[in-house]
């Protein structure tokens, strides 16, 4: 016997036609192929430009065999969470690689980058008197990890330095945020935000989740991009599972800063630990992703064509040097509307409304990746040119 739904007007029902009527119901799409920058999906083949798989080894050989050989090892599951036996040798590999690889003392697997940023705000503001300074177009995981751990939130405009000084108190625990946004492809002004924080004593966190693999020399992320070290930068977190293709994520820093994570992440302590096979496999991309520069080169290349081909085009494209790649479109319907014309002509480019962004900044996000051809990037531009409101 089935639940009646609550009674009007609290019902889910009427929630769901509220979302309907303001243009923000999501619709899930089902790809019927490998991740890449060819994907298949209801019987058609398009040209994928919405993937964080930004240097295209989501589907490269090297790592399927990785996973296959870390499955052969380890098995699957990994059984536990990493205090408990869930920490296999696999992980420890790969939290070594990561710190190598960023020139830290340390580093600390999680199952995504939403856990690591979890636990990164609930363990360095732990208290309701502690305040956690960000801005305001961090990602969703940095605010809620804010929420959870009751601390006081305050928000700054987006890359305003000035008034986060102004909103940074005696009370304030730490500094958030992202290293390259998620949503409109800026690179935060960091030697900024660093001389600030080192100046008034202030914890940074950066999360890296789209830099990490993508800016700097190595790979190294939006402090290498910088040359920033880990006493400026002491907590930085990045993802596997973008620019290497994988799954996971990590938290890198001072020795005391990771094991502050280990003892205190409630979303550490009691996560399941990530499948060692995907930590074999994410050592693996690791490997590539720092010896393979030409992956950033290419993908730089990439860009750069794309955004002087908006230019000429007059598209209302908002500034970015990374692979992210906004482009206004005036609101929900007019954003849901470019997109279903662009997959009418086989390009997969979804549409970002709120609350993901600020009503009436309603854009297509387009992402660009190292797999992509020239000609595809090309075809993007023609069938932008005429699928204009």
């Amino acid at each position: 016997m089935s639940l009646p739904l609550p009674a009007d007007p609290y019902s889910l029902a009427n929630g769901l036609d509220r979302i309907r009527a303001s243009g923000r119901f999501r619709t899930r799409r089902t790809i019927a192929s490998a991740q890449g920058t060819l994907v298949r999906s209801e019987g058609r083949t398009f040209i994928n430009f919405s993937s964080n798989d930004y240097l295209g080894l989501a589907n490269d050989g090297r790592l399927v065999q990785a996973l296959q050989a870390g499955a052969a090892d380890y098995g699957v599951g990994s059984g536990a969470s990493p205090l408990i036996c869930g920490r296999s040798r696999a992980h420890e590999q790969l939290e070594e690689a990561v710190a190598q690889h960023l020139g830290r003392s340390r580093a600390v697997l999680f199952s995504s980058g939403y856990q690591a940023n979890l636990a990164v705000i609930t363990s360095f503001a732990p208290r309701r008197e502690n305040v956690v300074v960000m801005d305001r177009d961090n990602h969703a995981s940095l605010i809620d990890g804010a929420r959870l751990a009751r601390a006081g939130l305050r928000r700054y405009a987006h890359h305003d330095v000035e008034e986060l000084e102004n909103l940074c108190g005696s009370d304030c625990a730490l500094v958030a945020t992202d290293g390259v946004f998620s949503m409109d492809g800026s690179i935060a002004a960091l030697p900024d935000i660093v001389a600030l924080c080192v100046r008034r004593r202030i914890l940074l966190a950066v999360d890296d989740a789209h830099g990490f693999g993508v800016l700097g020399k190595t790979g190294g992320g939006t402090p290498e991009h910088y040359s920033l070290e880990q006493a400026q930068v002491p907590v930085l977190m990045g993802t596997f599972a973008k620019a290497c293709g994988v799954m996971g994520a990590f938290v890198a820093g001072p020795d005391e800063v990771i094991e502050t994570l280990i003892q205190t992440g409630r979303s550490y302590i009691y996560s399941t630990a990530m499948p060692p096979a995907l930590a074999a496999a994410a050592c693996r991309a690791l490997a590539i992703v720092e010896r393979e520069s030409w992956r950033r080169d290419k993908l730089r290349a990439l860009v750069d064509r794309f955004v002087r081909g908006a230019r000429q085009l007059d598209l209302p494209l908002i500034p970015s040097q990374t692979p992210i790649q906004g482009l206004f479109a005036g609101s929900a319907e007019a954003a849901v509307r470019r997109s279903e014309r662009l997959r009418a002509q086989g390009l997969w480019v979804n549409a970002i409304r709120a609350p993901t962004v600020a009503k009436n900044t309603e854009r297509l996000r387009i992402t660009l990746s190292a797999g992509h051809s020239e000609e595809q990037v090309d075809r993007l531009l023609e069938v932008l040119a005429v699928t204009a409101e």
